[in-house]
């Protein structure tokens, strides 16, 4: 809880803080890759922090936990702190480097805000950011405990590496050792971890979209300049070595006896197929409505696994394609066509446009936001607009 001292600073300095955290935290950035370059060879995205992905998320989580704070007295945005907590684990980020954060971020933002900052204002927002810090070390603590191993990076053997769609690949894995298996929950993703051409070790998180047993399976689509699923798509064959965490995301299907609606576009199809592979293999009686968007019927990743598993369940299943393709809808998707059941739980992944899009029209048609759950791949800039 922010205390009474700390509330009316923070009340009065987030209006300056938001509008110019997105400078700070470029400064910062620049500032920890400064002092600790060794930070970008398998913890932090080179391309993210290129593209600016990174710098955003940062500052929509520090300006959302901050509202949060004066909105919300004695409570802690629970949804945001599990989002990047489980991104946390599965980048094996240690309560130390808070510190480390710590010490560059406030030299950045006394460096942006140096007419106007005061020991109050100073004392004020550390108080915020170990707030939020001692948070995510408690939830990322919790998750590394909950593991059936004490590792980070485990070797993984590729035994099968298969097209999938256009411009995508579906990879299977086993154990290459001994480590004891964590059972992964049907939604959540893996951390890989590849050596790239230059040396430098670069770490991408993959939805597992097949079984969650103690086989690994993932689907990713090359990216146009990407570096990761250009090593992956190019570089692994069967038989090769895998670096790969434990599983982790919060966005799981959650227990009950509810309609449940998956909606996807493109690769985000990923997730949403092991959900719907977790309720075909229970023999689910709920009501599952499965909505997908792609350019083209030859674009969908995991059209066989998942038209399948869609059978298996009698799922009500739809596509929006792009192109024409017959027996589907033509053009984008849209809920305002469809009967949607107010008391259904929705998973959501996606491009963001695509995903504020659905997530809009069904908070429309009655589903309530907190029945809502979505997956962004890479940083959560959701939060910084």
């Amino acid at each position: 809880m922010l205390s009474e001292k700390s509330r009316p600073i923070i009340e009065a300095t987030l209006p300056l803080v938001g509008s110019r955290i997105g400078a700070i935290t470029v400064d910062f950035y620049n500032r920890l890759f400064g002092a600790h370059p060794e930070l970008l060879d398998g913890l932090f995205s080179r391309s993210n922090q290129r593209s600016g992905d990174q710098q955003r998320a940062l500052a929509g989580s520090i300006a959302t936990f901050a509202t949060h704070l004066i909105n919300n007295p004695g409570t802690l945005p629970e949804k945001v702190l599990s989002r990047i907590a489980h991104k946390h684990a599965s980048l094996g980020i240690t309560e130390e480097q808070y510190g480390v954060v710590y010490e560059h971020l406030f030299a950045a933002i006394a460096a942006d805000l140096t007419d106007v900052i005061t020991p109050e204002i100073a004392e004020a927002w550390t108080e915020v950011y170990w707030l939020m810090a001692d948070a995510l070390i408690k939830l990322e603590k919790d998750l590394y405990a909950s593991q059936a191993n004490h590792k980070m990076w485990m070797p993984w053997r590729v035994t099968s590496k298969k097209s999938a769609g256009t411009d995508a690949v579906t990879f299977t894995l086993e154990p290459a050792d001994d480590t004891p298996v964590t059972p992964a929950e049907p939604g959540q993703y893996v951390s890989v971890r590849v050596q790239l051409p230059d040396g430098l070790r670069q770490v991408r998180q993959y939805s597992l979209s097949g079984d969650t047993g103690r086989s690994r399976t993932f689907t990713t689509k090359l990216n146009d300049g990407g570096e990761v699923s250009t090593a992956l798509h190019t570089g692994v064959e069967p038989g090769d070595i895998l670096e790969i965490s434990n599983p982790y995301g919060e966005i799981t299907l959650r227990n009950g006896d509810g309609p449940v609606i998956l909606a996807s576009a493109g690769i985000g199809c990923t997730p949403t197929a092991s959900i719907l592979r977790s309720l075909a293999e229970t023999g689910t009686d709920r009501q599952v409505l499965v909505l997908h968007a792609e350019k083209a019927m030859e674009n969908w990743a995991l059209s066989g696994q998942m038209t399948a598993d869609a059978a298996r369940i009698d799922a009500d299943l739809k596509l929006w394609l792009e192109s024409p393709h017959p027996g589907t809808n033509h053009g984008f998707m849209s809920l305002g066509e469809l009967d949607m059941p107010a008391d259904a739980s929705l998973y959501l992944c996606g491009p963001l446009p695509f995903m504020k899009k659905i997530r809009d029209e069904a908070i429309d048609a009655g589903i309530p936001a907190t029945r809502i759950h979505y997956e962004v791949f890479g940083p959560d800039v959701w939060l910084a607009n």
